[in-house]
């Protein structure tokens, strides 16, 4: 039988340590997947480092957002790190269904066999115009998604290789890999943020401006140059509607 859209419960893992973005976090989750706020629980990393992959029982999926500073490449510092990539592949193999941005997307790359970088040369701090691969036409989200269209992006980090069975989707001139899905698997990573529009990332920005850049006028003009983003913005309800939904 299938569920009901009032019926699912999601599990967000969050890999941030302040209030104020925690909330508008799970705010943007809540807002693009159009669910209800009672429909979301969140596992915080920072407040709960060690946590077992069976907590994902229970949840019709597994959401995994960015973070401000925890880096899937420095393990020995974030002891999270491996609990969250053993979760991951718990998902994996049990085909519950996973939406993973940014650190997510990562943690999903590192845990299912491919390897993160950091690249600073190539950092992505804004909005970027991406682009769809061939595999892209046939995939359940994105195979009504525009072949160019505009993301919000922030990472120092990326993928050097993708995991086996891991069928690329989309890429943008800095970043070779930007989506991709896991063959026969109802498995999702973005190293963009779906969940993010331009209006979040500028509050998001300006209050982490010291973390990213360099000064005030770095600042202004990534944020005169902001894109609106809905073609990306709905890919979080398209997998509600098409994954976690479907028949």
């Amino acid at each position: 039988m299938t569920q009901q859209r009032s019926q699912l419960k999601l599990l967000l893992l969050q890999i941030r340590d302040d209030a104020v973005t925690c909330q508008e976090e799970l705010d943007e989750f809540i807002r693009y997947s159009q669910l209800d706020a009672k429909q979301f629980a969140v596992l915080n990393t920072f407040e709960t480092p060690t946590f077992e992959a069976t907590c994902i029982e229970g949840y019709d999926a597994l959401l995994v957002g960015g973070s401000s500073d925890a880096s899937v490449t420095q393990p020995e510092q974030y002891p999270f790190v491996d609990d969250a990539k053993r979760l991951l592949v718990y998902c994996w193999q049990k085909s519950i269904p996973v939406f993973a941005s940014c650190f997510g997307f990562q943690a999903a790359v590192e845990a299912l066999g491919g390897r993160v970088i950091v690249d600073a040369a190539t950092m992505e701090m804004g909005t970027y115009r991406l682009h769809l691969t061939e595999a892209a036409a046939t995939d359940v989200l994105f195979h009504d998604v525009p072949i160019h269209f505009w993301a919000v992006s922030g990472h120092k980090e990326r993928a050097l290789s993708l995991p086996e069975g891991a069928v690329l989707l989309a890429y943008s001139e800095l970043c070779p890999y930007h989506a991709f899905r896991m063959a026969g698997k109802p498995f999702y990573g973005f190293q963009f943020h779906p969940e993010v529009d331009a209006a979040d990332l500028a509050l998001r920005m300006t209050r982490y401006q010291n973390r990213y850049l360099d000064s005030a006028e770095a600042l202004a003009q990534i944020l005169q140059g902001l894109q609106e983003t809905p073609i990306a913005n709905q890919l979080i309800k398209k997998f509600v509607d098409r994954i976690l939904l479907a028949e």
